[in-house]
């Protein structure tokens, strides 16, 4: 199939291979490279936040709580509680459309409100960071029913004294608080332990999402380059290769009809000027060699017979 081809062609499909196989590997590899800076740019948004919502569990522990200690001795007020001022503000924060798909946990081995019990899972992370105390953050993907997601946790630290006051032990905890949870959760915490994790949960469509509109800007932009270039090419085979080539040919066909008033016209010095001027010296000597041939026949005696009667 090949052979019956023009010359043109097959450099145009030879081009088009090396485009689909260029943009198969390309994809594949780009899609994994965009999936991991997805999945980098997503964590650390996520550390933002968990920063954030951390200011927010100081500034309740430093200047919040303390002013509503004394209302704590007849009415629990969950607002004194870190905890919830972090999930509170983060859930507001969530009503923003670019946070929506957004989750935070404050998952806790041993928490006071078993709403932020840790499942199997978070207490697995949690577990490590008990195991190795330089771990800052972890991250991975953790599937649900129906659902995978990308998360990315960080130890929390008792690190504030104040603290204490409501997990140390029962007998220290405000009795509001005691009547509300009871005395079986939430206590024994000790300063600068690690008794929970702070952890962002994100849909794994969310980072898919981002790395296919990245890989379809980019691919778009690299066919883009490849059509061109392309086109370039064959515009250039077309010129200095192809037209050329025919006008050898024409030429040659020419004098092997035995027209040798026409030339073999050398209008480049690379191969194909090369073939041109490789032809026209065969002219030339076609000529020469026509020429002797002429000339012997002309100079040839010529043998009269005599017929002889016997």
């Amino acid at each position: 199939m090949l052979k019956k081809l023009r010359l043109r062609q097959k450099f145009t499909i030879l081009l088009l291979v090396v485009l689909v196989l260029g943009m198969t590997l390309s994809g594949l590899t780009l899609s994994t490279v965009l999936k991991q800076n997805a999945k980098e740019q997503i964590a650390s948004q996520a550390l933002t936040l968990m920063d954030t919502i951390s200011s927010v569990r100081d500034y309740t522990v430093l200047y919040i709580t303390p002013e509503l200690q004394d209302k704590l001795k007849t009415k629990f007020l969950p607002q004194t509680v870190a905890a919830f001022s972090a999930t509170t503000v983060f859930e507001i924060l969530r009503k923003k459309p670019e946070y929506h798909s957004l989750f935070y946990k404050e998952a806790a081995l041993n928490p006071t409100n078993l709403r932020d019990k840790a499942d199997s899972f978070e207490t697995e992370i949690i577990e490590r960071f008990l195991q190795k105390k330089e771990l800052k953050n972890l991250s991975g993907f953790r599937s649900f029913p129906g659902n995978e997601v990308f998360y990315i946790a960080r130890p929390l630290v008792v690190s504030q004294p104040s603290c204490l006051q409501c997990h140390s032990s029962p007998e220290v905890a405000p009795k509001t608080m005691i009547e509300q949870y009871g005395k079986d959760n939430g206590f024994g915490w000790h300063l600068n332990d690690i008794v929970a994790a702070q952890i962002v949960y994100v849909p794994a469509s969310t980072i898919i999402q981002k790395a296919h509109q990245s890989s379809a800007l980019i691919v778009g932009l690299v066919s883009l380059v490849f059509i061109i270039a392309i086109s370039v090419i064959n515009l250039f085979l077309n010129n200095q290769i192809i037209r050329p080539l025919k006008k050898i040919t024409r030429v040659a066909e020419e004098v092997s009809t035995g027209h040798l008033d026409v030339e073999f016209e050398q209008l480049s010095e690379d191969e194909i000027g090369h073939l041109a001027k490789a032809f026209k010296r065969m002219k030339f000597s076609l000529e020469m060699a026509i020429k002797k041939l002429k000339n012997s026949v002309d100079k040839k005696p010529v043998i009269e017979l005599e017929c002889r009667s016997f």
